[in-house]
């Protein structure tokens, strides 16, 4: 707000009706009710690393991302130690498309030749890594862009040949240049995190002849935490959570535990898309992970909102029932 707003509020402040002075002042009220329901969590966190993966409408909607990456450099002033992991799989199908290659999808998931792994490459690291990193440091933070590759921070191995039913029938699919995270050198986070930094990761990886590797964004997300062994994993999604009714998002499940998530796994309750973020939630709390969120990364400070008030907007999965 610059000076001539400033006198200019000051100068019709007198003119202004009893109840909109009384709005004002309720409204004051509650943002310093916000602030003060904050501190708990905000003392909670203070030191611990959080692990966030963005991906959907924030990777293809600019407004989006940038209110996320302003609350990430906020995590970073309050103290906590962010680590940002994205996928991207909008923008490779379309930049696959411009290019004239058809993707290849067998019962939902991804198949990457390669091709198809050049174009990954050049989206995640080239582009959607880039992007981000410029929009934390816009906001005052210090981004680093990293991919698995650089250092070896993720070693990874190819995924075998995949089980999957197609028109009820059973096949074995090979997906081409897939893998899955074998180990995870957490000292180059360590110490780029300890140094004030804020490291944004693409999840393509190599093997150990050199070759790249394609990875799923949730699951490097969930390594990524167990190996840090941070307080908490948030998945930034474009549903509101875990529904019970996956169409009705009035039925958001606000709060589970580890055996209530593993349970539900087994139902109709999580459909093809929510299955690698549930397990990606599972495998990080029984890697020691405090808790994991999945929330919808469309609303606006979707984080603080989920971090840092009593009822959030997503659902947190934790081991067990706790008071914060």
């Amino acid at each position: 707000m610059g000076w001539k707003t400033i006198y200019s509020v000051k100068a019709r402040k007198s003119f202004r009706p009893e109840r909109e002075m009384q709005g004002n002042m309720e409204e004051q009220v509650t943002r310093e009710d916000i602030l003060i329901e904050a501190l708990p969590y905000i003392r909670n966190f203070y030191g611990s690393t959080i692990v966030i993966k963005v991906g959907g409408n924030a990777l293809v909607e600019p407004d989006i991302m940038d209110a996320i990456a302003r609350d990430v450099v906020l995590l970073h002033y309050v103290g906590i130690h962010p680590v940002v992991v994205h996928g991207g799989g909008q923008e490779i199908t379309q930049k696959m498309r411009q290019l004239g290659k058809e993707p290849e999808f067998i019962a939902g998931l991804r198949v990457t030749d390669a091709e198809t792994l050049e174009i990954t490459r050049m989206v995640l690291v080239g582009n959607i890594n880039q992007r981000i990193v410029s929009m934390i440091c816009k906001h005052g933070g210090k981004a680093v862009s990293l991919s698995g590759n650089d250092g070896m921070l993720i070693t990874a191995r190819k995924q075998v040949p995949q089980k999957v039913m197609v028109e009820g029938v059973e096949h074995q699919v090979d997906l081409g240049f897939v893998g899955e995270t074998e180990v995870v050198n957490n000292e180059i986070l360590k110490t780029i995190t300890d140094k004030g930094f804020i490291p944004v990761i693409s999840p393509i990886a190599v093997d150990v002849n050199g070759e790249h590797l394609n990875l799923n964004a949730d699951t490097v997300a969930s390594d990524m935490a167990a190996s840090l062994g941070a307080k908490k994993l948030i998945l930034l999604t474009d549903v509101k959570g875990v529904m019970e009714d996956p169409s009705d998002p009035g039925t958001t499940i606000h709060r589970l535990t580890l055996a209530e998530a593993e349970q539900l796994m087994d139902t109709d309750t999580i459909k093809t898309g929510m299955q690698p973020k549930m397990k990606a939630c599972i495998n990080a709390l029984h890697a020691g992970v405090e808790k994991a969120h999945i929330i919808d990364g469309r609303r606006k400070h979707a984080l603080l909102l989920e971090l840092f008030t009593d009822y959030g907007i997503g659902t947190m999965i934790e081991r067990e029932k706790s008071e914060i």
